[in-house]
């Protein structure tokens, strides 16, 4: 039987290293028991750890071979406190100061050289190809147990799948007979120690938190969505196009965009000359910046109640930088000629002679494509310099773009509708286990959700309409009064969807006034050929629309909207040059991955967040 199991699903190995993947083992129907006696090599890092047994000699020493060049780790025989960790991370000249406070270490604590080393170890091992994590059996024999018990440790070892001789939920754990890499951690500084930590913590560790169980989840439900994007859109005939990063043009035509330019670091070359010598103002600008940082984990800490040993030491930490900027900022008050300041600026003798800013959407620059090949396609970062600390909004966030051309605002809200309902079914279908992870973790709703949205018909309703049931609604105060003419608000659309209809709700024909220049005006002069997708719990995920075909009544609209004509010159072109009608849309990805998992702030849905006052890496 097992033989005829492992022909039936066969091991296979990682396509550009040596080793197998867990999910091959794991994630087959009898959960890897069909794979008995096999040898593999698995890699990954340490989630858990058990020891048991007592040698009756003395500790062991590093083997031979590579797991020998691994040093021991120092925290051997020794359990760390919490208090001694957070001492081992201040500078020494403030340590006494704290002790004052939270008392020094043990003299217990010291690590007893007669101290029996444990004779094997339990390790849950993954490697971020499943939620699921394999048990390792690691004997003192093979390994020093203390090198590979910490979590965040990471191992390449070698081994047989074997039933465990224990009962429980595991059907399979590999038996090491080689260790053939040891990654140690520094536990005095490694944050990841414990298990379930918050995801406002984890947002500090952006580069590390990866490594928990629940990010890796979305991460991979992250990449699902974006492999089932790419799918639907070559399936449907998309062209896949790569648009810019860099351009001249406002897209959005609203300012909130990031200028791209070299002469400020130019300026601060003649400014100051010898930066080495001296503490100028761009080093007090990192203080100043690192005093806000320090300010809101203090503020963090009050508001979690976590432990006093540990907003002690955030409070230490930031009068000791307040210290330093008041010092700095004498010193420059007494270097006259040192302070940059910004005047007119000639943006000729920049990198582009012409100012430059980072594109907020590809929305003008995938026009052409779609007016030369039909239906296109972008996925990239945008970026917008909104002034808001909210939970829903990103300095860089990614945007899927779709361009159909010969089409109209009604072809858009179908395609529209068939997208989502893909991505839905998608996710349902090859992300199960994560899915059912995040459901336990995050939002016990998420799968039913995605359901209802996969196979709900869309409610389609016109501006107009909206505003109309809006104003009927009698048993709820909105913050911002609802009247024909305002920008819809979020916490109106999450209405619609989630009390009224409680399904996904198209709402276009929209005021001119609150959509982009470049979109149609209807026949009747007030309002355009928009849309937006509003779907529950999240909130509006799509905008579209149909653009302006006829060029007086696009040059029109730029001249009201208070925008340089020179500026959009060659999108004009679009139209004096085989125009053709044409219409698309653009779903944020971040708000995509927010309904899928059930995320309630939109900086943990994207691996590096980039937020106003916030860029940790």
């Amino acid at each position: 039987m097992a033989s005829q199991q492992v022909s039936e699903h066969p091991l296979q190995l990682s396509s550009y290293s040596k080793r197998v993947l867990l999910k091959t083992i794991l994630d087959r129907p009898d959960g890897g028991l069909g794979l008995t006696g096999e040898r593999v090599v698995i890699g990954g890092w340490v989630k858990s750890s058990k020891e048991k047994g007592r040698n009756s000699g003395a500790p062991q020493s590093p083997p031979s071979g590579n797991a020998s060049e691994v040093p021991a780790a120092s925290t051997q025989g020794v359990d760390v406190t919490c208090s001694e960790v957070i001492q081992a991370r201040i500078p020494p000249c403030l340590r006494s100061f704290v002790r004052i406070f939270i008392g020094g270490r043990r003299p217990s604590d010291a690590p007893d050289p007669t101290k029996k080393a444990p004779s094997m170890a339990y390790l849950l091992v993954n490697d971020g190809s499943s939620v699921s994590s394999i048990q390792v059996v690691v004997k003192s024999s093979v390994a020093p147990i203390s090198q590979v018990t910490s979590p965040g440790t990471s191992i390449l070892a070698e081994g047989l799948l074997k039933q465990p001789s224990n009962t429980g939920k595991r059907v399979i754990e590999l038996e090491v007979e080689n260790i053939l890499h040891i990654g140690t951690v520094d536990l005095t500084k490694y944050p990841l120690t414990k298990t379930r930590l918050p995801l406002e913590f984890l947002r500090n560790y952006s580069h590390l938190r990866p490594r928990t169980t629940m990010v890796a989840s979305v991460t991979r439900i992250r990449n699902a969505l974006a492999y089932a994007t790419h799918t639907f859109c070559q399936n449907h005939g998309f062209l896949y196009v790569n648009m810019p990063v860099i351009t001249s043009t406002d897209s959005m035509g609203n300012g909130e965009t990031f200028q791209v330019t070299t002469l400020f670091s130019e300026a601060e070359k003649i400014e100051e000359p010898n930066p080495m010598n001296d503490h100028g103002a761009i080093n007090l600008e990192v203080v100043k910046t690192a005093i806000k940082e320090k300010s809101n984990r203090v503020q963090e800490l009050q508001r979690t109640d976590s432990n006093k040993e540990a907003l002690l030491v955030a409070l230490l930490d930031l009068q000791k930088t307040n210290e330093l900027a008041l010092q700095m900022e004498e010193r420059e008050k007494a270097k006259p000629g040192t302070s940059f300041k910004v005047g007119k600026v000639d943006f000729s003798e920049d990198y582009f002679s012409r100012q430059a800013y980072l594109s907020a959407s590809a929305q003008l620059h995938i026009e052409s494509y779609a007016c030369a090949l039909g239906s296109v396609y972008a996925f990239g970062p945008t970026f917008r310099t909104k002034d808001s600390h909210s939970s829903r909004h990103l300095a860089e966030s990614w945007m899927v773009e779709l361009e159909i051309a010969f089409a109209e605002l009604e072809d858009a809200m179908n395609c529209v509708e068939d997208y989502v309902k893909f991505l839905c079914k998608w996710i349902l279908e090859n992300c199960s286990n994560d899915m059912k992870l995040l459901a336990k973790r995050i939002d016990k709703t998420s799968m039913d959700r995605l359901r209802s949205v996969a196979s709900s018909t869309f409610e389609r309703l016109t501006y107009t309409k909206t505003v109309e049931l809006l104003m009927e609604i009698a048993d709820k105060t909105f913050e911002t009064k609802v009247y024909w003419g305002i920008n819809l608000a979020e916490e109106h659309e999450r209405y619609l969807a989630d009390e009224i209809f409680k399904k996904p709700v198209i709402i276009y024909d929209h005021p001119k006034e609150v959509k982009p220049f470049y979109v149609r005006v209807n026949d009747d002069g007030k309002t355009v050929c928009a849309m937006d997708l509003v779907l529950p719990k999240v909130g509006a995920v799509i905008r579209g629309s149909q653009k302006e075909e006829r060029i007086d009544v696009l040059s029109t609209r730029i001249q009201e909207c208070g925008l340089r004509q020179e500026m959009y010159d060659w999108y004009l072109d679009l139209r004096r040059h085989g125009n053709v009608k044409h219409t698309g849309f653009s779903l944020g990805f971040e708000q995509m991955v927010m309904l899928a998992t059930g995320l309630d702030d939109i900086r943990d849905a994207i691996p590096f967040p980039r937020s106003h006052g916030k860029l940790t890496c």
